[in-house]
């Protein structure tokens, strides 16, 4: 093995170079995808190593002292836990399979990005030496790009049908509103979150385990196949990796990361749901839970984290918006502020449905020669909009 051989690899370049990447430069192209196949996800060594050197002389390195030479000496980096890592590292030096991840990327229709280019997530840096040396994306690559205003939505697998509802209920509307909804893709909160951000035209992200081009679980190949089309699907990991219980959990640590607050709709005492939620309270990221049935088990991790970890307690869209600080207009009105007309006329409406005069004097209790006037006061505020199909609430964009 010569200190450059994969860079040098010439299948290796030919099928990085069929990437889809928003950076110029081959050779770092490839230096980064063989870092996201060489070491598991959340490595701190490669990280730091990476951090120190940059992906091309790091894996020089790397390749230098697995070709017999003495492991450099890297600020940062211990030189017992850079040999340790080497051993972890050996086995898969070697270009074949991350040519064959490139080639399987290409395929897929799945792009690259990097820290070197956009639209990559600014918040991934507060996972310092810990963050993915790359993103793999299938999809709207661009959707990336709306992480500022976001929220990770998680819970429970095995979810009842409360906890499917409010996830939904949560996720349809902040979406309706232009928050974009992040989650892993699995059955329960997660599948009922995506499906609402997709049902209200909004933007949604699933975070995965395996490679982009995995469908876990099976049964959700429709649902990831129409994330893939109006939003995004990412993975750290290469194109064919397999989704592991060890990369679940290193997986939610970009669940939090990435987003601007993180919900815990469902979960049990012992839900994974609750990594994430540690992840998030670590990173400072603002974090709440949706209380549920005192009786139900399903919802002792929620109850969890409002008593032990002083999450916020979310049980209303508008609770999502106030953790990610979204009054743009300043604070929202008061009820002593505002007339209980219009109050009881933006109860009647939805972010999601369009309704219609007679449903909406229907909902408030309100004469229609009251209601008319009101939605166009509201209307002129900005607080709520019309179409053919009638009034709704106005999208925070």
């Amino acid at each position: 093995m010569t200190a450059v051989s994969l860079l040098s690899d010439r299948d290796l370049r030919a099928a990085v170079s069929t990437i889809d990447s928003s950076i110029g430069d081959l050779e770092t192209i490839a230096a980064r995808a063989v870092w996201s196949g060489l070491a598991e996800p959340g490595d701190g060594v490669a990280g730091a190593l990476i951090d120190a050197l940059g992906p091309i002389e790091a894996l020089r390195v790397v390749e230098r002292a697995l070709d017999g030479g003495r492991p450099a000496e890297v600020p940062g980096v211990a030189e017992d836990d850079l040999r340790t890592a080497l051993r972890r590292w050996h086995p898969r030096l070697a270009a074949a399979p991350h040519a064959e991840a490139a080639r399987r990327a290409a395929r897929g229709g799945i792009a690259m990005i990097t820290p070197e280019g956009d639209p990559w997530p600014e918040r991934l840096a507060d996972l310092g030496v810990h963050a993915p040396v790359a993103l793999w994306v299938r999809g709207d690559v661009s959707t990336l790009g709306r992480l500022a205003r976001s929220a990770s939505l998680v819970g429970a697998r095995a979810a009842t049908p409360y906890g499917e509802h409010v996830s939904g209920h949560l996720a349809g509307d902040l979406a309706a509103q232009g928050v974009t909804i992040v989650s892993g893709g699995a059955y329960g909160i997660d599948g009922a979150a995506h499906r609402a951000a997709l049902g209200a035209g909004g933007a949604t992200i699933a975070i995965v385990a395996g490679g982009a081009d995995r469908v876990y679980p099976a049964a959700h190949a429709h649902l990831f196949a129409r994330i893939a089309e109006h939003g995004a699907i990412v993975s750290e990991v290469p194109p064919g990796t397999t989704p592991t219980k060890f990369r679940f959990l290193l997986r939610n640590r970009l669940i939090a990361a990435v987003s601007g607050a993180t919900v815990v709709v469902e979960a049990g005492w012992r839900s994974g749901s609750l990594n994430t939620a540690g992840h998030a309270a670590a990173l400072g990221r603002p974090l709440g839970a949706v209380p549920g049935p005192v009786t139900s088990a399903a919802s002792e991790g929620c109850h969890r984290l409002l008593r032990e970890y002083d999450a916020a307690c979310v049980t209303a869209p508008g609770d999502v918006l106030e953790m990610l600080g979204d009054w743009r207009d300043g604070p929202p009105a008061t009820p002593e502020r505002q007339r209980p007309e219009s109050l009881r006329v933006l109860d009647a409406l939805s972010a999601r449905s369009w309704r219609d005069l007679p449903d909406i004097a229907r909902r408030s209790g309100l004469a229609f020669a009251e209601v008319g006037p009101e939605l166009g006061l509201l209307e002129l505020d900005g607080r709520v909009e019309s179409s053919a199909a009638g009034w709704r609430l106005a999208a925070r964009r």
